[in-house]
């Protein structure tokens, strides 16, 4: 079989690993950064495309590599790129499969603010640390870092960014203080995240719901363990995913398949 795997996820990652074990396969992974593709190839992707695809793009390469199957495992928050390949997938006449991780679980209680957009977000992160004399952290990713630095001021921001140059130079572009920048890679245990909380003296943190692959929950809990106000972005929806299969796991996919 032939596959692209719209990738930049370790969800996409996992898909990747998965397909490689088929010597058979043919799998292109598309991701936006030179970083993305590096963890493609390390994952066993054939061929990687390193560059952000417009519609015309995918159906191009879909036709030109033969393409049978298009796995789009981008972040639940990437909904341009899924409405996109939904788009191409319907056009170039192939099979469209969205692996997307299950959403998070979250507790009862009156410290999750529940907001639609980073805009909104701002807001009321502004208002939640106002009148403390705390800050806060932003675990929401870096291209939207500014949407909230703008708005609460970026000396009031400790973001936890990827440490690559690319992250580092998007959050000193908002202005953030070199020593309110957190560069760190992966997901960590509660008790690790408590800990750099209490460290930078955080008073609410704002985060995507992302999901387990994420780390969202364990974010989440050490705020609310520590009486850390939470503003949580929700997921985006992508009203052409309803005609379309999704699956929540390698198992799932493999039946799929």
């Amino acid at each position: 079989m032939r596959y692209i795997v719209m990738s930049g996820t370790s969800d996409a990652t996992k898909v990747i690993n998965f397909l490689s074990q088929d010597e058979n396969n043919y799998i292109l992974a598309t991701t936006v950064t030179d970083y993305g593709a590096e963890i493609a190839k390390s994952a066993g992707a054939t061929e990687v495309i390193s560059k952000a695809l417009r519609e015309e793009d995918f159906i191009n390469v879909i036709k030109e590599k033969n393409i049978d199957t298009l796995i789009d495992a981008t972040h639940p928050f990437a909904a341009v790129a899924t409405q996109t390949a939904i788009e191409s997938s319907e056009k170039a006449g192939i099979n469209y499969i969205r692996y997307e991780r299950a959403s998070t679980i979250l507790p009862d209680t009156d410290l999750i603010y529940n907001v639609d957009s980073f805009e909104e977000g701002a807001i009321k992160s502004k208002e939640l640390i106002e009148g403390t004399d705390g800050k806060l952290m932003h675990l929401a990713g870096v291209l939207n870092l500014s949407k909230i630095t703008e708005v609460v001021g970026p000396e009031n921001v400790v973001p936890r960014v990827l440490p690559n140059n690319f992250s580092i130079t998007k959050t000193q572009d908002t202005g953030v203080p070199a020593s309110n920048i957190v560069a760190m890679q992966g997901t960590y245990s509660k008790e690790f995240n408590k800990a750099i909380m209490e460290e930078y003296n955080i008073a609410a943190i704002i985060t995507k719901e992302s999901g387990e692959s994420g780390g969202a929950e364990n974010k989440i809990n050490a705020a609310l363990e520590l009486d850390i106000p939470v503003v949580l972005i929700k997921r985006p929806k992508v009203e052409k995913l309803a005609n379309h299969i999704m699956v929540r796991s390698i198992e799932e996919l493999e039946k799929t398949l």
